[in-house]
Protein backbone atom coordinates (compact mmCIF):
# COMPACT_ATOMS: atom_id res chain seq x y z
CA UNK A 1 0.00 0.00 0.00
CA UNK A 2 3.02 2.36 -0.87
CA UNK A 3 3.93 2.33 3.31
CA UNK A 4 6.66 1.68 4.77
CA UNK A 5 5.47 -1.53 6.90
CA UNK A 6 4.09 -2.75 3.67
CA UNK A 7 5.06 -6.73 2.87
CA UNK A 8 5.24 -8.31 -0.45
CA UNK A 9 4.33 -12.05 -1.07
CA UNK A 10 7.99 -12.32 -1.20
CA UNK A 11 8.24 -11.31 2.29
CA UNK A 12 5.74 -13.57 3.12
CA UNK A 13 7.29 -16.46 1.39
CA UNK A 14 10.57 -15.93 3.53
CA UNK A 15 9.13 -17.18 6.53
CA UNK A 16 12.67 -18.28 7.85
CA UNK A 17 14.20 -14.96 7.44
CA UNK A 18 11.19 -13.05 9.72
CA UNK A 19 11.37 -16.30 12.42
CA UNK A 20 14.62 -15.44 12.53
CA UNK A 21 14.32 -11.35 13.27
CA UNK A 22 11.14 -11.56 15.26
CA UNK A 23 11.36 -10.60 18.69
CA UNK A 24 11.61 -13.04 21.76
CA UNK A 25 8.12 -15.14 21.72
CA UNK A 26 7.89 -17.60 24.60
CA UNK A 27 7.32 -21.57 22.90
CA UNK A 28 3.92 -22.95 22.86
CA UNK A 29 2.41 -22.72 26.21
CA UNK A 30 1.04 -26.41 26.35
CA UNK A 31 2.14 -29.23 24.71
CA UNK A 32 0.64 -32.15 23.08
CA UNK A 33 -0.67 -34.30 26.07
CA UNK A 34 -0.05 -31.77 29.03
CA UNK A 35 -1.77 -32.65 31.81
CA UNK A 36 -2.49 -28.56 32.12
CA UNK A 37 -5.42 -27.12 30.37
CA UNK A 38 -4.71 -24.30 28.38
CA UNK A 39 -6.48 -21.00 29.90
CA UNK A 40 -7.84 -19.04 27.56
CA UNK A 41 -9.60 -15.32 27.83
CA UNK A 42 -12.87 -14.13 25.38
CA UNK A 43 -12.33 -10.42 24.23
CA UNK A 44 -15.76 -8.80 23.42
CA UNK A 45 -19.08 -11.00 23.62
CA UNK A 46 -21.79 -8.89 23.21
CA UNK A 47 -22.35 -11.40 20.00
CA UNK A 48 -20.48 -13.82 18.27
CA UNK A 49 -18.03 -13.96 21.32
CA UNK A 50 -21.39 -15.18 23.47
CA UNK A 51 -20.43 -18.26 20.96
CA UNK A 52 -16.61 -18.45 21.85
CA UNK A 53 -17.55 -18.55 25.24
CA UNK A 54 -20.62 -21.35 24.68
CA UNK A 55 -18.18 -23.51 22.97
CA UNK A 56 -15.21 -23.17 25.34
CA UNK A 57 -16.94 -24.16 28.34
CA UNK A 58 -19.57 -26.57 26.81
CA UNK A 59 -16.95 -29.61 28.17
CA UNK A 60 -16.48 -31.07 24.70
CA UNK A 61 -13.42 -29.59 24.40
CA UNK A 62 -10.69 -30.96 26.48
CA UNK A 63 -7.71 -29.45 27.66
CA UNK A 64 -8.75 -25.87 27.71
CA UNK A 65 -10.59 -23.64 30.65
CA UNK A 66 -11.64 -20.50 30.59
CA UNK A 67 -10.12 -17.79 32.62
CA UNK A 68 -10.78 -13.88 32.02
CA UNK A 69 -13.46 -12.26 29.91
CA UNK A 70 -13.11 -9.08 28.47
CA UNK A 71 -15.67 -6.35 27.48
CA UNK A 72 -15.94 -2.63 27.18
CA UNK A 73 -19.65 -2.62 28.67
CA UNK A 74 -20.83 -3.12 31.78
CA UNK A 75 -24.09 -4.87 31.65
CA UNK A 76 -22.27 -7.38 28.88
CA UNK A 77 -20.19 -7.80 31.47
CA UNK A 78 -22.00 -8.59 34.40
CA UNK A 79 -24.36 -10.57 32.83
CA UNK A 80 -22.56 -12.91 31.24
CA UNK A 81 -20.08 -13.30 34.38
CA UNK A 82 -23.16 -13.89 36.68
CA UNK A 83 -23.95 -16.51 34.09
CA UNK A 84 -21.35 -18.38 34.18
CA UNK A 85 -21.34 -18.42 38.27
CA UNK A 86 -24.21 -20.20 38.31
CA UNK A 87 -22.39 -22.86 36.05
CA UNK A 88 -19.11 -22.56 39.05
CA UNK A 89 -17.07 -21.26 36.18
CA UNK A 90 -14.74 -18.06 37.80
CA UNK A 91 -13.58 -16.00 35.62
CA UNK A 92 -11.68 -12.07 36.11
CA UNK A 93 -13.37 -9.38 34.23
CA UNK A 94 -11.60 -6.77 32.19
CA UNK A 95 -12.53 -3.63 30.90
CA UNK A 96 -9.54 -2.82 29.05
CA UNK A 97 -7.85 -5.39 26.60
CA UNK A 98 -4.45 -4.38 27.25
CA UNK A 99 -4.70 -5.41 31.21
CA UNK A 100 -6.07 -8.48 30.20
CA UNK A 101 -2.93 -8.95 27.73
CA UNK A 102 -0.51 -8.65 30.66
CA UNK A 103 -1.92 -11.18 32.94
CA UNK A 104 0.68 -14.16 32.76
CA UNK A 105 -1.95 -16.70 34.09
CA UNK A 106 -3.28 -16.18 30.03
CA UNK A 107 -2.06 -18.49 27.61
CA UNK A 108 -4.67 -17.57 24.21
CA UNK A 109 -7.61 -14.96 23.61
CA UNK A 110 -10.25 -15.00 21.48
CA UNK A 111 -11.57 -11.77 19.63
CA UNK A 112 -15.18 -10.84 18.14
CA UNK A 113 -14.91 -6.88 19.03
CA UNK A 114 -16.18 -4.67 16.36
CA UNK A 115 -14.19 -5.00 13.36
CA UNK A 116 -11.68 -2.11 13.46
CA UNK A 117 -10.22 -3.01 16.95
CA UNK A 118 -9.85 -6.94 15.38
CA UNK A 119 -6.39 -6.28 14.03
CA UNK A 120 -4.90 -4.20 16.78
CA UNK A 121 -6.07 -6.56 19.35
CA UNK A 122 -5.07 -9.45 17.79
CA UNK A 123 -1.43 -7.87 17.28
CA UNK A 124 -1.38 -6.94 20.60
CA UNK A 125 -2.12 -10.03 21.70
CA UNK A 126 0.97 -11.66 19.85
CA UNK A 127 3.14 -9.29 21.62
CA UNK A 128 2.55 -10.18 24.60
CA UNK A 129 3.07 -13.98 23.58
CA UNK A 130 -0.65 -15.06 23.25
CA UNK A 131 -2.05 -17.52 20.69
CA UNK A 132 -4.83 -15.79 19.25
CA UNK A 133 -8.41 -16.61 17.41
CA UNK A 134 -9.75 -13.30 15.62
CA UNK A 135 -13.06 -13.25 14.25
CA UNK A 136 -13.81 -12.49 10.81
CA UNK A 137 -12.87 -9.71 8.81
CA UNK A 138 -9.58 -10.24 10.46
CA UNK A 139 -8.67 -6.65 9.78
CA UNK A 140 -10.55 -3.24 9.10
CA UNK A 141 -8.94 -2.51 5.90
CA UNK A 142 -5.88 -3.77 3.47
CA UNK A 143 -3.12 -2.20 5.58
CA UNK A 144 -3.59 -3.88 8.75
CA UNK A 145 -4.57 -7.30 7.36
CA UNK A 146 -0.83 -6.88 5.74
CA UNK A 147 0.43 -5.92 9.21
CA UNK A 148 -1.65 -9.36 10.54
CA UNK A 149 -0.16 -11.57 7.92
CA UNK A 150 3.54 -10.28 8.42
CA UNK A 151 2.90 -11.11 12.28
CA UNK A 152 2.16 -14.49 11.44
CA UNK A 153 4.80 -15.25 9.66
CA UNK A 154 7.03 -13.82 12.79
CA UNK A 155 5.34 -15.82 14.91
CA UNK A 156 5.34 -19.52 13.01
CA UNK A 157 6.06 -21.96 15.21
CA UNK A 158 5.78 -20.46 18.69
CA UNK A 159 2.15 -18.80 18.36
CA UNK A 160 -1.19 -20.23 16.86
CA UNK A 161 -3.16 -17.21 14.81
CA UNK A 162 -6.47 -18.30 13.20
CA UNK A 163 -8.94 -16.77 11.31
CA UNK A 164 -12.73 -17.50 12.44
CA UNK A 165 -14.00 -18.82 8.99
CA UNK A 166 -15.43 -21.97 10.11
CA UNK A 167 -16.33 -23.28 6.52
CA UNK A 168 -12.27 -24.09 6.59
CA UNK A 169 -12.78 -26.94 9.34
CA UNK A 170 -15.90 -27.95 7.83
CA UNK A 171 -15.68 -31.48 5.97
CA UNK A 172 -18.47 -31.34 3.87
CA UNK A 173 -17.02 -27.72 2.20
CA UNK A 174 -13.68 -30.14 1.94
CA UNK A 175 -15.55 -32.28 0.02
CA UNK A 176 -17.45 -30.41 -2.28
CA UNK A 177 -14.02 -28.95 -3.45
CA UNK A 178 -12.71 -32.20 -3.69
CA UNK A 179 -15.64 -32.90 -6.35
CA UNK A 180 -15.49 -29.63 -8.37
CA UNK A 181 -11.25 -30.72 -8.84
CA UNK A 182 -12.16 -34.28 -10.02
CA UNK A 183 -14.34 -32.84 -12.69
CA UNK A 184 -17.01 -35.16 -12.77
CA UNK A 185 -19.23 -32.70 -13.69
CA UNK A 186 -16.93 -30.55 -16.27
CA UNK A 187 -14.42 -27.65 -15.95
CA UNK A 188 -15.22 -25.12 -13.18
CA UNK A 189 -16.48 -21.86 -14.94
CA UNK A 190 -17.35 -19.39 -12.17
CA UNK A 191 -17.69 -19.43 -8.59
CA UNK A 192 -20.42 -17.91 -7.20
CA UNK A 193 -21.01 -16.29 -3.33
CA UNK A 194 -24.46 -14.74 -2.28
CA UNK A 195 -25.68 -13.43 0.92
CA UNK A 196 -29.54 -12.35 0.71
CA UNK A 197 -30.10 -11.52 4.52
CA UNK A 198 -32.34 -8.56 4.47
CA UNK A 199 -31.53 -5.96 7.26
CA UNK A 200 -34.22 -3.23 8.14
CA UNK A 201 -33.42 0.66 8.44
CA UNK A 202 -31.30 1.43 11.51
CA UNK A 203 -33.56 4.40 11.70
CA UNK A 204 -32.18 8.45 11.87
CA UNK A 205 -31.30 10.47 14.87
CA UNK A 206 -32.01 13.85 15.24
CA UNK A 207 -28.52 14.59 16.31
CA UNK A 208 -25.48 12.95 16.61
CA UNK A 209 -25.00 11.91 20.51
CA UNK A 210 -22.14 13.59 22.25
CA UNK A 211 -20.05 11.51 24.89
CA UNK A 212 -19.02 13.31 27.75
CA UNK A 213 -15.72 12.15 29.06
CA UNK A 214 -15.18 9.23 27.05
CA UNK A 215 -18.15 6.90 29.03
CA UNK A 216 -21.39 6.43 27.40
CA UNK A 217 -23.88 6.23 30.60
CA UNK A 218 -26.80 3.67 30.76
CA UNK A 219 -30.21 5.23 28.99
CA UNK A 220 -28.03 7.73 26.61
CA UNK A 221 -29.37 4.56 24.12
CA UNK A 222 -32.03 2.90 24.52
CA UNK A 223 -35.27 1.05 22.79
CA UNK A 224 -38.65 2.34 21.88
CA UNK A 225 -40.08 1.26 25.58
CA UNK A 226 -37.24 2.98 26.98
CA UNK A 227 -35.12 0.19 28.05
CA UNK A 228 -31.29 1.46 28.12
CA UNK A 229 -29.25 -0.72 25.80
CA UNK A 230 -26.17 -0.22 27.01
CA UNK A 231 -24.23 -0.57 30.10
CA UNK A 232 -21.35 1.78 30.93
CA UNK A 233 -18.98 1.72 28.21
CA UNK A 234 -15.62 3.04 27.93
CA UNK A 235 -16.29 5.10 24.26
CA UNK A 236 -12.04 5.72 24.42
CA UNK A 237 -11.59 1.75 24.24
CA UNK A 238 -14.67 0.94 22.28
CA UNK A 239 -13.56 3.17 19.44
CA UNK A 240 -9.62 2.34 19.97
CA UNK A 241 -7.93 3.51 16.78
CA UNK A 242 -10.44 5.70 15.32
CA UNK A 243 -11.61 9.18 17.43
CA UNK A 244 -13.98 9.34 19.85
CA UNK A 245 -16.88 10.99 17.21
CA UNK A 246 -20.15 11.73 18.09
CA UNK A 247 -22.23 8.65 17.51
CA UNK A 248 -24.99 8.88 14.94
CA UNK A 249 -26.63 5.62 15.19
CA UNK A 250 -30.13 4.84 17.54
CA UNK A 251 -28.84 1.43 18.14
CA UNK A 252 -25.03 2.18 19.70
CA UNK A 253 -24.54 -2.13 19.09
CA UNK A 254 -23.93 -3.94 16.59
CA UNK A 255 -25.37 -1.14 13.65
CA UNK A 256 -21.54 0.08 14.19
CA UNK A 257 -21.65 -2.57 11.33
CA UNK A 258 -23.49 -0.25 8.43
CA UNK A 259 -20.83 2.74 9.09
CA UNK A 260 -17.01 2.66 7.46
CA UNK A 261 -14.83 4.23 10.26
CA UNK A 262 -16.30 0.59 12.55
CA UNK A 263 -17.42 -1.79 9.94
CA UNK A 264 -17.77 -3.02 5.75
CA UNK A 265 -20.99 -3.53 5.64
CA UNK A 266 -22.63 -6.91 4.89
CA UNK A 267 -19.91 -7.67 2.32
CA UNK A 268 -17.15 -7.24 4.95
CA UNK A 269 -19.56 -9.08 7.89
CA UNK A 270 -21.18 -12.06 5.97
CA UNK A 271 -19.36 -11.89 3.28
CA UNK A 272 -16.15 -13.07 3.81
CA UNK A 273 -17.46 -16.23 4.87
CA UNK A 274 -18.82 -16.68 1.10
CA UNK A 275 -15.90 -14.95 -0.15
CA UNK A 276 -13.64 -17.58 1.54
CA UNK A 277 -15.00 -20.35 0.13
CA UNK A 278 -15.31 -18.95 -3.39
CA UNK A 279 -11.75 -18.30 -3.40
CA UNK A 280 -11.22 -22.18 -2.09
CA UNK A 281 -12.98 -23.58 -4.99
CA UNK A 282 -10.43 -21.29 -7.32
CA UNK A 283 -7.43 -23.16 -5.58
CA UNK A 284 -6.96 -20.04 -3.28
CA UNK A 285 -5.23 -17.83 -5.31
CA UNK A 286 -3.75 -14.78 -4.36
CA UNK A 287 -5.69 -10.87 -4.64
CA UNK A 288 -6.91 -10.85 -8.14
CA UNK A 289 -5.61 -8.56 -10.98
CA UNK A 290 -8.83 -6.54 -11.18
CA UNK A 291 -11.53 -5.85 -8.76
CA UNK A 292 -15.30 -3.91 -9.72
CA UNK A 293 -18.15 -3.34 -7.39
CA UNK A 294 -21.60 -1.29 -7.53
CA UNK A 295 -24.62 -0.90 -5.31
CA UNK A 296 -26.37 1.97 -3.11
CA UNK A 297 -28.20 2.13 -0.25
CA UNK A 298 -31.96 1.38 -1.15
CA UNK A 299 -35.09 1.46 0.00
CA UNK A 300 -34.67 3.74 3.63
CA UNK A 301 -33.09 6.70 4.34
CA UNK A 302 -31.18 6.32 7.80
CA UNK A 303 -27.59 6.54 9.25
CA UNK A 304 -26.14 3.76 7.83
CA UNK A 305 -23.63 4.31 5.36
CA UNK A 306 -22.50 1.10 3.53
CA UNK A 307 -24.49 -0.56 0.40
CA UNK A 308 -27.37 -2.55 1.26
CA UNK A 309 -27.66 -4.17 -2.27
CA UNK A 310 -24.12 -4.60 -3.75
CA UNK A 311 -22.32 -6.60 -6.55
CA UNK A 312 -18.55 -7.28 -6.74
CA UNK A 313 -16.80 -8.93 -9.85
CA UNK A 314 -13.16 -10.43 -9.32
CA UNK A 315 -11.03 -11.33 -12.20
CA UNK A 316 -7.86 -12.97 -11.81
CA UNK A 317 -6.88 -12.58 -15.35
CA UNK A 318 -7.27 -14.63 -19.32
CA UNK A 319 -8.13 -18.13 -18.53
CA UNK A 320 -8.95 -18.00 -14.81
CA UNK A 321 -11.97 -18.46 -13.40
CA UNK A 322 -14.12 -15.57 -12.37
CA UNK A 323 -15.44 -14.89 -8.58
CA UNK A 324 -18.91 -13.09 -8.29
CA UNK A 325 -20.67 -11.95 -5.08
CA UNK A 326 -23.88 -11.14 -4.60
CA UNK A 327 -25.54 -9.19 -1.66
CA UNK A 328 -29.17 -8.54 -1.07
CA UNK A 329 -30.18 -6.45 1.79
CA UNK A 330 -34.06 -6.32 1.05
CA UNK A 331 -36.98 -8.59 1.29
CA UNK A 332 -38.25 -10.34 -1.43
CA UNK A 333 -40.68 -7.84 -2.31
CA UNK A 334 -42.84 -4.63 -0.83
CA UNK A 335 -40.26 -3.70 1.53
CA UNK A 336 -41.87 -7.00 3.58
CA UNK A 337 -39.51 -8.02 6.28
CA UNK A 338 -41.52 -10.40 7.56
CA UNK A 339 -41.44 -14.22 7.00
CA UNK A 340 -45.49 -14.26 5.88
CA UNK A 341 -46.65 -15.50 2.60
CA UNK A 342 -45.02 -15.23 -0.72
CA UNK A 343 -43.31 -11.88 -0.65
CA UNK A 344 -41.80 -12.05 3.03
CA UNK A 345 -38.35 -12.59 4.01
CA UNK A 346 -35.27 -13.14 2.17
CA UNK A 347 -35.09 -13.47 -1.49
CA UNK A 348 -33.49 -17.20 -3.25
CA UNK A 349 -31.12 -17.48 -5.56
CA UNK A 350 -32.77 -20.50 -8.05
CA UNK A 351 -29.12 -21.98 -10.08
CA UNK A 352 -31.57 -23.49 -12.71
CA UNK A 353 -34.31 -21.10 -12.98
CA UNK A 354 -37.50 -20.43 -10.72
CA UNK A 355 -37.98 -23.22 -8.08
CA UNK A 356 -35.81 -25.50 -9.64
CA UNK A 357 -32.17 -27.69 -8.51
CA UNK A 358 -30.39 -26.13 -6.26
CA UNK A 359 -30.98 -22.65 -4.22
CA UNK A 360 -29.14 -20.85 -2.11
CA UNK A 361 -30.13 -17.59 0.05
CA UNK A 362 -26.63 -17.15 2.01
CA UNK A 363 -23.97 -19.67 0.23
CA UNK A 364 -22.30 -20.07 -2.86
CA UNK A 365 -22.62 -21.97 -6.19
CA UNK A 366 -19.76 -23.72 -8.02
CA UNK A 367 -20.76 -23.41 -12.37
CA UNK A 368 -19.56 -25.63 -14.14
CA UNK A 369 -19.98 -26.98 -17.67
CA UNK A 370 -22.14 -30.33 -16.92
CA UNK A 371 -23.62 -28.86 -13.63
CA UNK A 372 -23.21 -27.32 -10.59
CA UNK A 373 -22.75 -27.42 -6.60
CA UNK A 374 -25.02 -25.09 -4.37
CA UNK A 375 -24.00 -25.41 -1.03
CA UNK A 376 -23.99 -29.20 0.05
CA UNK A 377 -25.64 -30.77 -2.88
CA UNK A 378 -24.24 -31.09 -6.42
CA UNK A 379 -26.39 -30.99 -9.76
CA UNK A 380 -26.66 -31.62 -13.37
CA UNK A 381 -27.23 -28.59 -15.63
CA UNK A 382 -31.45 -29.78 -15.56
CA UNK A 383 -31.59 -29.20 -11.79
CA UNK A 384 -31.13 -33.11 -10.89
CA UNK A 385 -29.29 -33.98 -7.82
CA UNK A 386 -26.53 -35.77 -8.73
CA UNK A 387 -24.55 -35.89 -5.13
CA UNK A 388 -24.81 -35.02 -1.68
CA UNK A 389 -22.13 -34.09 0.75
CA UNK A 390 -22.14 -35.26 4.20
CA UNK A 391 -21.09 -33.62 7.67
CA UNK A 392 -21.74 -30.10 6.27
CA UNK A 393 -22.46 -28.33 9.80
CA UNK A 394 -20.39 -25.11 8.97
CA UNK A 395 -17.47 -26.06 10.91
CA UNK A 396 -18.49 -27.20 14.32
CA UNK A 397 -14.60 -28.26 15.04
CA UNK A 398 -12.94 -24.56 14.13
CA UNK A 399 -12.65 -23.79 17.54
CA UNK A 400 -12.00 -27.03 18.49
CA UNK A 401 -9.22 -27.22 16.12
CA UNK A 402 -7.64 -24.04 17.53
CA UNK A 403 -7.13 -25.65 21.06
CA UNK A 404 -6.02 -28.77 19.64
CA UNK A 405 -3.55 -26.82 17.57
CA UNK A 406 -2.18 -25.01 20.61
CA UNK A 407 -1.44 -28.69 22.14
CA UNK A 408 0.30 -29.93 19.30
CA UNK A 409 2.23 -26.85 18.74
CA UNK A 410 1.40 -26.80 15.01
CA UNK A 411 -1.76 -26.05 13.33
CA UNK A 412 -3.39 -29.31 12.93
CA UNK A 413 -5.20 -28.13 9.23
CA UNK A 414 -3.34 -26.39 6.86
CA UNK A 415 -6.62 -24.57 5.88
CA UNK A 416 -6.40 -22.51 9.23
CA UNK A 417 -3.76 -20.47 8.34
CA UNK A 418 -4.07 -16.69 8.57
CA UNK A 419 -3.56 -16.45 5.10
CA UNK A 420 -7.32 -17.63 4.26
CA UNK A 421 -8.75 -14.94 6.54
CA UNK A 422 -6.77 -12.43 5.30
CA UNK A 423 -7.89 -12.87 1.49
CA UNK A 424 -11.21 -13.40 2.52
CA UNK A 425 -11.20 -10.17 4.12
CA UNK A 426 -9.60 -8.12 1.61
CA UNK A 427 -11.82 -9.15 -0.79
CA UNK A 428 -14.65 -7.58 0.52
CA UNK A 429 -12.37 -4.49 1.01
CA UNK A 430 -10.82 -4.59 -2.51
CA UNK A 431 -14.71 -4.39 -3.21
CA UNK A 432 -15.35 -1.46 -1.17
CA UNK A 433 -12.93 0.68 -2.52
CA UNK A 434 -13.87 0.53 -5.36
CA UNK A 435 -17.87 0.85 -4.62
CA UNK A 436 -16.67 4.02 -2.59
CA UNK A 437 -14.92 5.10 -5.40
CA UNK A 438 -17.99 5.17 -7.70
CA UNK A 439 -20.42 7.31 -9.42
CA UNK A 440 -24.07 7.69 -9.68
CA UNK A 441 -25.26 5.80 -13.02
CA UNK A 442 -28.48 4.55 -14.25
CA UNK A 443 -29.20 0.76 -14.92
CA UNK A 444 -28.34 1.54 -18.53
CA UNK A 445 -23.89 2.36 -18.24
CA UNK A 446 -24.06 -0.58 -15.51
CA UNK A 447 -25.21 -3.10 -18.64
CA UNK A 448 -22.95 -1.48 -21.08
CA UNK A 449 -20.11 -2.68 -18.79
CA UNK A 450 -21.35 -5.93 -17.72
CA UNK A 451 -22.11 -6.66 -21.63
CA UNK A 452 -19.26 -9.05 -22.69
CA UNK A 453 -20.25 -11.24 -19.00
CA UNK A 454 -23.25 -13.19 -19.39
CA UNK A 455 -23.27 -14.37 -15.75
CA UNK A 456 -22.97 -10.89 -14.19
CA UNK A 457 -25.40 -9.37 -16.98
CA UNK A 458 -28.00 -11.81 -15.98
CA UNK A 459 -27.40 -11.69 -11.98
CA UNK A 460 -27.67 -7.61 -12.66
CA UNK A 461 -30.91 -8.20 -14.18
CA UNK A 462 -32.15 -10.02 -11.28
CA UNK A 463 -30.63 -7.71 -8.87
CA UNK A 464 -32.71 -4.61 -10.40
CA UNK A 465 -35.76 -7.05 -10.48
CA UNK A 466 -35.54 -7.36 -6.60
CA UNK A 467 -34.99 -3.75 -6.15
CA UNK A 468 -38.13 -2.79 -8.08
CA UNK A 469 -40.10 -5.52 -6.73
CA UNK A 470 -39.50 -3.26 -3.68
CA UNK A 471 -40.45 -0.03 -4.84
CA UNK A 472 -37.02 1.19 -5.79
CA UNK A 473 -36.77 3.58 -9.62
CA UNK A 474 -33.50 2.53 -10.19
CA UNK A 475 -33.65 5.41 -12.64
CA UNK A 476 -34.15 7.93 -10.11
CA UNK A 477 -32.40 6.62 -7.47
CA UNK A 478 -29.42 5.71 -9.13
CA UNK A 479 -26.81 3.10 -8.52
CA UNK A 480 -22.94 3.93 -7.47
CA UNK A 481 -20.82 1.84 -10.25
CA UNK A 482 -17.32 1.95 -9.17
CA UNK A 483 -14.20 1.59 -11.50
CA UNK A 484 -12.29 -1.19 -12.34
CA UNK A 485 -9.62 -1.39 -9.92
CA UNK A 486 -6.55 -2.67 -11.16
CA UNK A 487 -3.78 -4.14 -8.13
CA UNK A 488 -0.47 -6.20 -7.59
CA UNK A 489 -1.17 -9.02 -5.06
CA UNK A 490 2.67 -9.30 -4.97
CA UNK A 491 3.55 -5.98 -3.95
CA UNK A 492 0.21 -5.42 -2.22
CA UNK A 493 -0.93 -2.17 -3.53
CA UNK A 494 -3.27 -0.25 -6.34
CA UNK A 495 -1.57 0.10 -10.30
CA UNK A 496 -3.38 2.11 -12.66
CA UNK A 497 -5.69 5.31 -13.25
CA UNK A 498 -7.88 4.89 -9.72
CA UNK A 499 -3.93 3.52 -7.89
CA UNK A 500 -3.36 7.43 -5.88
CA UNK A 501 -7.60 7.73 -4.69
CA UNK A 502 -7.78 3.57 -3.76
CA UNK A 503 -4.35 3.63 -2.15
CA UNK A 504 -5.98 6.36 0.51
CA UNK A 505 -8.97 4.24 1.11
CA UNK A 506 -6.46 1.07 2.32
CA UNK A 507 -5.50 2.29 5.29
CA UNK A 508 -6.91 4.75 7.79
CA UNK A 509 -5.44 7.00 10.67
CA UNK A 510 -4.38 5.15 14.49
CA UNK A 511 -4.84 7.37 17.37
CA UNK A 512 -1.32 7.39 19.29
CA UNK A 513 -2.87 5.58 22.09
CA UNK A 514 -3.94 2.88 19.60
CA UNK A 515 -1.49 2.65 17.02
CA UNK A 516 -0.46 -1.13 15.91
CA UNK A 517 2.13 -2.71 17.42
CA UNK A 518 5.46 -4.67 15.59
CA UNK A 519 5.52 -7.94 15.85
CA UNK A 520 8.92 -9.55 14.83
Amino acid sequence: MNTPSSITRRDVLRSSLYAGAAMYLPTFAKAAGANEDIRIAVIGFNARGKGHIGDLTSGKIKGVRLVALCDVDSDVMDKMVAGLEKKNIKVKAYTDYRKLLEDKDIDAVTIATPNHTHTLIALSALAAGKHVYVEKPVCHNLFEGAELLKAGVAVEGKLILQHGMQRRSDLGWASAMEFVKSGEIGKLVLSRGTNYKPRQSIGKVAAPVEVAGGIIKPGQFHDKAGKSTTGTVDYNLWSGPRPMMPIAREKFHYDWHWQWAYGNGDIGNQGPHQLDVGRWVLGNPELPLRVMSFGSRWGYEDDGQTANNQMALYDWGAGKVPLLFDNRGLPKANMNFGKDGKEGGAPVYYVSGQGKGGSTQIGNVFHCEGGYVAESKAYDNEGKMVKKFDDFRDGPSHMPNFIASIQAGKRVNPNLHISHGFQAACLAHLANVSYRLGKKVAPGEIKERLAADKAASATFENFVANLEANQVDVNAQKTSLGPWLSFNAEAMKFEGEFAEEATKMATEEYREEFKLPKVG
